[in-house]
């Protein structure tokens, strides 16, 4: 009986069947030609790698990708529109033995989120986000994204990206390139397998970072999206780069990982009994130190209501 070597098989860090669908469990719910499931894999295959399977939390956007917990069998947290750096701040920080990784669009990260991004890159937060960069709002029909190209239509601009009307492309590694923090910022691509290769070896490194606890990487992959921008596959990956890469160069804005030293360890947090005293509520006997200060317990219950995105039929109501 003749013997054979695996090569090639799907990562263990996705799940064996998708059994959170409703339907096509075999198959992910991506495009034909999509960017996301290529950026999947290259994550995936990165945490195998890395032995770090058991530790990381995904944190899952608003948009196409917003069912990644679908498929990756790790922690997964799905937050609110643009929010993701903040939540991952607030896991990562919690539980410092985590690796957590935020994943986000370019209307998530660079539109509503634009603040969360920029801050948590400012502190250097000791995360890592991959950013999925393809020029448009693709979950919600094709509306205009911060990185859309001049010239380039959508539903909120049907004769092309103005200057003088929405102004120029957003470039997210430029920017954060600024800040003093960020220890490891790359701009990669998915046009060709050349490509791809390359992302891959920049998503492990972006990840290894985290291990190592050096601060903040972010990944910008500039992906392809066929069905919004009604092209073939290969069309849409020619379009990536003729017309992408001229106004989102490649290569690494930054990259500080030979001298970055691992942040810190932080200290542990106060004990519950221990805040009225940090606060100033009570003495060190625990007498009340400020008059009519409140003594009774506070209710500190919350509710938390909300649902997914919509993509034609595709996306339904959840209730958390």
């Amino acid at each position: 009986m003749a013997s054979y070597v695996v090569s090639h098989e799907k990562a263990a860090s996705f799940y064996d069947h998708y059994f959170r669908k409703s339907e096509l469990q075999h198959q992910t719910h991506y495009c034909p030609g999509c960017g996301h499931g290529i950026a999947h894999k290259l994550i995936a295959r990165a945490i195998d790698e890395l032995g770090v399977q058991d530790r990381t939390v995904l944190i899952s956007p608003v948009g196409c990708s917003v069912f990644a917990y679908y498929y990756f069998d790790v922690g997964n947290i799905q937050v609110a529109h643009g929010r993701a750096p903040a939540v991952a701040t607030a896991v990562k920080r919690a539980h410092p033995a985590s690796i957590v990784l935020s994943y986000q669009g370019d209307g998530d990260l660079a539109a509503i989120g634009s603040a969360e991004i920029l801050h948590a890159a400012n502190r250097g937060e000791n995360i890592t986000v991959f950013f999925i960069n393809n020029a448009i709002y693709g979950m919600t029909g094709g509306q205009m994204a911060p990185t859309t190209l001049l010239g380039q239509k959508s539903t909120t601009t049907p004769f092309g990206r103005n200057v003088w009307n929405e102004g120029h492309p957003l470039r997210v590694c430029e920017l954060l390139a600024s800040l003093e923090a960020p220890v490891y910022l790359e701009r990669v691509a998915l046009a060709d397998n050349r490509q791809i290769m390359k992302a891959a070896k920049a998503v492990r490194r972006a990840i290894e970072n985290q291990v190592r606890g050096l601060g903040f990487s972010l990944v910008e992959i500039l992906s392809p999206c066929p069905t919004i921008w009604k092209m073939t596959p290969v069309e849409a990956q020619r379009w990536v780069r003729e017309t992408m890469l001229p106004v989102f160069p490649l290569g690494v804005f930054r990259d500080r990982t030979s001298q970055a030293q691992p942040r810190p360890t932080p200290a542990p947090p106060p004990s519950a009994e221990d805040i009225p005293r940090i606060l100033g509520l009570t003495d060190g006997a625990g007498r009340t130190a400020v008059p009519g200060a409140r003594r009774e317990p506070l209710d500190v219950r919350i509710k938390i209501a909300g649902f997914g995105g919509r993509r034609g039929q595709r996306c339904g109501r959840r209730r958390l």
